[in-house]
């Protein structure tokens, strides 16, 4: 999560008021908003009237939800529409070669927040979303970065807890330490049941052509079907074909 910003400025409240907002919401009366938030309730009020008139809220009944402008404006973002538009097609041939859930990744702070997925009708639903995010250290596209990516941002997770997201999920530096030096031996990360107890998912990083890291690509399966060499194997060829396709493009 981007830092939090400062309270007393209007920018900063509005910041707040939009943050309340999670996935799962799909509308908050101005009381929860304000609870949520930390704005005093009458500046929730005023600001959201002004968000409405711009349409980044829309009301329904007595409560608020986000509305459709904030949806154009993240579809604007560069960075996002050069990865996602470049790795789609990877991403939809991996899913027909594996008939599993393929997810695209970069990070954001110490989280990491998916940019775009692929899975079939049938498939259960993984429990991740376009523009979701979940801690660094717990996905295996997470662990990319802190296996392929710079120390420091290594440091950073280290520096805190380690959350469990699930029972398996690493919580200690040595395991997490190791588990990372195993990612880099064999150039790519398994994760079994740390993000999702009964699924397995592999990832890879992909780079640009400067070398850095800028984003991971993963299949996520049912452990009892899954293929981690195989999904290795294939993930390995995407990221060959994902780094001469995205020639000189600049993505900083």
């Amino acid at each position: 999560m981007s830092p939090r910003p400062a309270r007393n400025s209007v920018l900063g409240k509005v910041q707040l008021i939009l943050e309340s907002f999670s996935h799962d919401d799909q509308r908050l009366s101005l009381s929860e908003i304000a609870r949520r938030s930390g704005v005093a309730k009458a500046s929730v009020h005023r600001l959201a009237q002004e968000l409405l008139d711009w349409g980044v809220l829309e009301r329904h009944g007595q409560d608020y939800r986000l509305g459709l402008p904030l949806f154009e404006l993240g579809q604007r973002v560069p960075r996002q529409n050069i990865l996602r538009d470049t790795a789609r097609p990877y991403m939809e041939d991996l899913h027909q070669a594996t008939r599993e859930t393929v997810h695209l990744s970069i990070p954001d702070g110490l989280d990491v927040l998916y940019l775009e997925k692929v899975y079939g009708h049938g498939q259960v639903a993984w429990p991740s979303r376009v523009a979701g995010r979940m801690p660094l250290h717990g996905p295996a596209t997470g662990k990319v970065f802190l296996a392929f990516g710079p120390a420091s941002l290594l440091d950073e997770v280290l520096a805190a807890p380690l959350k469990r997201i699930t029972p398996r999920t690493v919580s200690t530096p040595g395991a997490l330490a190791a588990e990372l030096e195993r990612a880099r031996s064999l150039g790519y990360v398994v994760e079994s049941e740390q993000a999702r107890l009964g699924h397995v998912s592999v990832a890879i990083p992909l780079y640009g052509t400067t070398g850095p890291v800028i984003a991971a690509m993963s299949v996520t399966a049912p452990l009892h079907r899954a293929a981690p060499a195989r999904y290795a194997a294939l993930l390995r060829e995407v990221s060959h074909r994902f780094t001469r396709s995205i020639g000189a493009t600049d993505l900083t």
